[in-house]
C-alpha cells in the first residue's frame, strides 16, 4: 500500500533518487530492417528516442550503442535526430558503447556529449567500405548469358554480372571519399581538440576502448550503471525505454530488444533473407564478433 501511495507522488517530490531514461541501439544498421530481420534505422530509433527525451524531470539521456555500422544514412539519420532532441528538450546526451561502435555504430555514438566504452569494447573505423560479388564466370560455365539494355550509358554501372570496368570502379571510389569527408568533418566537429594527432585516426583502422580513450574517441572507460550513480547519486535508477510492440507482439527491432532467431529470418525470406544475414555477420565478423 505504501509502494502505491508513493507512486501518487509526483517525481520531483519523492526522496527516491534521480532516474535516467536509457535507451538501447543495437545491430547491424540496414534502412530496411523487420521483426525478422532486426535492423537498427531511423524508423524504429525514433518512437523511442522522443518518448526518452520527453521525460522533463531528468537532467540527462543514457543511450547504449553496439552496432558495427552499416547504412551512412541511416547512422548520420539517427545521430541528427538524437542532437535535434537533445537541444529542443536542453538534455545532456550520455553516450555507453557496450561490444562495439564502429563505422556507423560510432557515427551514432558521437551524439553523445560524453561517451564512455568498456576497456575491451571496438570503436573507431572511420572510415567507408563497400562489398559485392561478381558472377561473369559463373554464367560462362553454366551457359547462361547475360542481357541488358539500357537507356543512359552509366545506367548499368557496377553491374555483379558483368565484368568489371575501371572507369567505374574509380567512379564508385568517389563517392566513398565523399561519404568519408562527411564522417571525418562529424567526428572533428563532435570531438574537437580532444582528438589525437595520429595519422591512423581516419584511416578506418578500430581499436579498443582503451586505446580509443588515449585518441579522443571516447571520454571514459565506465560502465553505464556505474557512471550514472556516480554522477547523479547511488540512488539513481535507470529506467529502459522500450520499443513499441509490433506484428505478433515483439518489440520494433533495433531498439532495446535482442536478434530474432535464424531460422525465423529465413524462413521468413528465403534466399535474399540468407543474403541478408551473411551480410550482417560480415558486419559483426569484421571486429571478431558474431551478430
Amino acid at each position: 500500500m505504501a509502494g502505491f501511495l508513493k507512486r501518487l507522488v509526483p517525481r520531483k517530490f519523492r526522496n527516491d533518487g534521480v532516474a535516467i531514461p536509457v535507451v538501447r541501439l543495437q545491430g547491424a544498421i540496414m534502412a530496411n530492417g523487420s521483426q525478422f530481420r532486426p535492423a537498427l534505422n531511423l524508423a524504429g530509433a525514433a518512437p523511442v528516442l522522443e518518448k526518452a527525451f520527453a521525460d522533463k524531470n531528468a537532467p540527462a539521456v543514457a543511450i547504449s550503442v553496439n552496432s558495427p555500422g552499416g547504412s551512412p544514412v541511416q547512422s548520420r539519420l539517427i545521430f541528427q535526430r538524437i542532437r535535434d532532441l537533445a537541444a529542443e528538450k536542453g538534455k545532456h546526451v550520455l553516450v555507453f558503447v557496450e561490444d562495439v561502435a564502429a563505422s556507423g555504430g560510432y557515427m551514432i555514438a558521437l551524439a553523445g556529449d560524453e561517451i564512455f566504452a568498456d576497456p575491451t569494447s571496438i570503436v573507431g573505423s572511420i572510415g567507408v567500405v563497400s562489398g559485392g560479388f561478381g558472377f561473369p564466370e559463373l554464367l560462362k560455365k553454366i551457359g547462361v548469358e547475360r542481357r541488358v539494355y539500357t537507356a543512359g550509358t552509366n545506367k548499368a554501372i557496377l553491374d555483379p554480372f558483368q565484368p568489371e570496368r575501371e572507369n567505374e570502379i574509380e567512379y564508385l571510389k568517389s563517392l566513398q571519399l565523399e561519404i568519408h569527408q562527411v564522417f571525418i568533418d562529424m567526428v572533428k566537429s563532435r570531438r574537437g581538440g580532444k582528438l589525437a594527432d595520429d595519422p591512423d585516426l581516419f584511416s578506418g583502422l578500430f581499436w579498443t576502448g582503451t586505446r580509443g580513450r588515449a585518441l579522443g574517441l571516447v571520454d571514459g572507460l565506465s560502465d553505464m550503471r556505474t557512471e550514472l550513480k556516480r554522477r547523479y547519486g547511488p540512488k539513481t535508477r535507470l529506467e529502459l525505454i522500450s520499443a513499441p510492440k509490433g506484428l505478433f507482439g515483439r518489440r520494433m527491432p533495433g531498439v532495446g530488444g535482442l536478434s530474432g532467431e535464424v531460422a525465423e529470418r529465413i524462413g521468413s525470406g528465403g534466399v535474399s533473407a540468407v543474403a541478408d544475414l551473411a551480410e550482417e555477420k560480415a558486419l559483426w565478423g569484421r571486429f571478431g564478433l558474431s551478430g
